[in-house]
């Protein structure tokens, strides 16, 4: 979850109406200071939906203004008719409008992007298809708490019902859910009216200013994109972002547990703004650290104290240091210790449990329900700053050197040179990528995840980003559009040709010059599928691919590429890649047998009841009645 908002306090909310809209009020909770001070020295401030609004202004030119004012630089989606007069005021306007090729590549883009540089991003569809393509990247965004709005176009009133094109009414698709507040958004409504505006706009507003992720869906309804804005008088906010920080006893209580022996320290992707104090932190008190595979880089993985990664694609030094020095407790801070990070293994769990710290209050204590869980709701950074002024000194918790993650010795390369072994691929982005450049580098889904996960070594936050909860096939493929952009700089995305094959953008990087590179696994598998069901011991299923030429795919879209299939060719692959200004897709034929770092999830798979297609207990065969 994001730590780079802070405020639990309700602000100042009144209903004055003002003449001047104060464009940059919002400004300070989610865009850069440095573009405040520029708009107010070159009077750009504009007055927004007041009483010198002209009446020629749209429903859709007000939104692109309110959006902008709220931060936004970035919008991401496909275009189509019934969103064409919001498509024209995005255009319009200040924000940089993208227009990808699929909207789940569109969604992803986005998500990415708010992480890269932590201002809230936009993904625009048309109706019907629009909407529903997007959903699997809006549910990722929520997943990977990012700060998203949707804006789609719906059917006009007097259409809804007669078959429309692309009807896009609860005569086709679910309210519940889609047009309102649920899992998938954090708040959702359908704009009949310029009248909603003020009020909608105190609500995002408001969201954008505080801790955590939020994914919003405004439903616009082709007629009303086009109407007029007249009268209408914005709220009056004063959004001052508070610390949410947790209470003097809260505080007491963790350090008194925390004094009490031994403990570790668990990072998640919610403390990469902590990095420095949890360093801090760590090495006061001799403290053990672990990762999550989200949290890679938050702490140096090259520190002596620093354990391993645990899940999937983790460490199995981890556990070597749960049994050798066990600690008493472990402090966990912002990761909710879900099975990609934990797999809710017993071994992970210390003697007296856990202090666990988050910004949602209904994380601790979930993925370990019967285990003692101490929660305090706060901002990462700001509890681990308020821990080092309590916590009293302590003389380092080991006697013993710490556990290091294991990295097996690569064995010498085969006489035919091909084709080419992962460990080595690994190695080779280590060496050119993560420690010669500031590149961030994206891992897909699959067996990419886990030899990334498992063999790259970051001493950075920020530099390393997955996702482990919704886990969708495409979103590294396209995501790396949005880090690349929003970061203004290189972005490496490591995806296997199954993702590839399922949602790329390259055509879409051509188009804006946007420095992505892509390196494919290709070994002609849905591998990871491949893999599990052998070690499962379950036959028949087919996960094979046709051999796919990636290079002359990406090459025919007018990006740069080259097939690499020796491994004494893949540093010079990746070194032009680097040099290169345009979209590059670097085509690895790589080793499809050798085993991927993933024991623990088939094993994990296992424990939730999948069983061997030979069991010597085989179910009782089910007869299904002739039709």
């Amino acid at each position: 979850m994001s730590q780079n908002y802070t405020g639990s306090n309700s602000p100042l909310i009144t209903t004055e109406p003002y003449k001047e809209f104060p464009a940059n009020r919002y400004v300070e909770s989610v865009s850069d200071v440095s573009r405040q001070v520029d708009a107010e020295n070159n009077n750009e401030i504009q007055p927004f939906l007041n009483d010198e609004t002209p009446p020629t202004l749209s429903v859709a030119d007000a939104i692109a203004q309110m959006l902008v004012n709220l931060g936004v630089s970035y919008a991401f989606g496909v275009a189509g008719g019934a969103m064409a007069s919001l498509w024209g005021a995005l255009s319009n306007s200040s924000i940089d409008v993208l227009n990808f090729r699929h909207e789940a590549g569109a969604a992803f883009a986005a998500t990415e992007a708010y992480f890269a540089n932590n201002r809230p991003t936009v993904v625009f569809t048309t109706a019907g298809p629009g909407i529903t393509n997007a959903l699997t990247g809006l549910f990722a965004a929520r997943g990977e708490g990012a700060k998203v709005i949707l804006l789609s176009a719906c059917t006009s009133a007097p259409q809804r019902g007669r078959w429309a094109i692309q009807e896009t009414s609860t005569y086709t698709l679910p309210s519940g859910g889609i047009f309102t507040p649920g899992a998938l958004f954090n708040y959702a409504i359908t704009i009949e009216s310029a009248a909603q505006l003020p009020q909608i706009f105190r609500k995002l507003a408001l969201a954008m200013a505080q801790p955590g992720g939020f994914v919003a869906h405004l439903s616009i309804p082709t007629a009303v994109q086009a109407s007029l804005v007249e009268n209408i008088s914005l709220p009056k906010l004063d959004v001052t972002p508070f610390p949410m920080t947790a209470s003097k006893q809260a505080i007491a209580k963790s350090v008194e547990l925390l004094s009490s022996g031994p403990f570790a320290i668990w990072v998640g992707f919610g403390a990469r703004d902590a990095a420095e104090e949890i360093i801090e932190l760590a090495e006061r008190t001799g403290a053990a650290v672990m990762c999550s595979p989200r949290g890679k880089g938050i702490f140096p993985e090259d520190h002596p104290q620093f354990v391993g990664v645990t899940g999937l694609g983790g460490h199995a030094s981890v556990l070597t240091y749960m049994e050798q020095q066990p600690p008493l407790r472990t402090l966990v801070l912002g990761t909710r210790l879900g099975e990609p990070t934990s797999f809710w293994s017993s071994a992970l769990v210390p003697k007296e449990g856990f202090v666990h710290v988050d910004i949602d209050p209904e994380v601790p204590g979930v993925a370990y329900p019967h285990v003692e869980t101490f929660g305090v709701r706060s901002d990462i950074k700001a509890f681990v700053e308020e821990l080092l002024q309590q916590l009293p000194d302590a003389p380092n918790s080991t006697t013993l050197p710490l556990p290091r993650p294991e990295h097996k010795a690569i064995d010498p390369a085969p006489e035919a040179d091909y084709p080419v072994r992962p460990e080595v691929l690994m190695a080779a982005i280590q060496k050119i990528i993560v420690e010669n450049t500031d590149a961030i580098v994206m891992a897909e889904c699959g067996n990419s995840f886990t030899w990334s996960t498992h063999l790259l070594q970051f001493s950075e936050a920020n530099r390393y980003r997955v996702s482990t909860g919704v886990g969708a096939m495409g979103h590294a493929v396209t995501g790396v559009l949005g880090a690349a952009l929003a970061s203004n700089s290189k972005a490496v995305a490591i995806v296997g040709d199954g993702a590839m094959l399922m949602n790329n953008e390259i055509s879409t990087a051509v188009k804006y010059k946007i420095p992505a590179i892509w390196i494919v696994l290709n070994d002609a598998r849905y591998n990871m599928c491949h893999q599990g069901m052998k070690v499962l011991g379950l036959k028949g299923a087919d996960a094979t691919l046709p051999p796919t030429n990636f290079a002359m795919i990406a090459r025919g879209m007018g990006a740069e590429a080259i097939v690499v299939v020796k491994e004494s060719d893949i540093e010079a692959a990746l070194e032009q890649a680097i040099a290169s200004n345009a979209p590059f897709l670097i085509d690895v034929v790589i080793d499809a047998d050798r085993p991927a770092p993933s024991g623990a999830r088939n094993k994990g798979l296992a424990a939730q009841g999948i069983k061997s297609s030979s069991a010597k207990n085989p179910a009782k065969q089910v007869s299904f009645p002739m039709l």
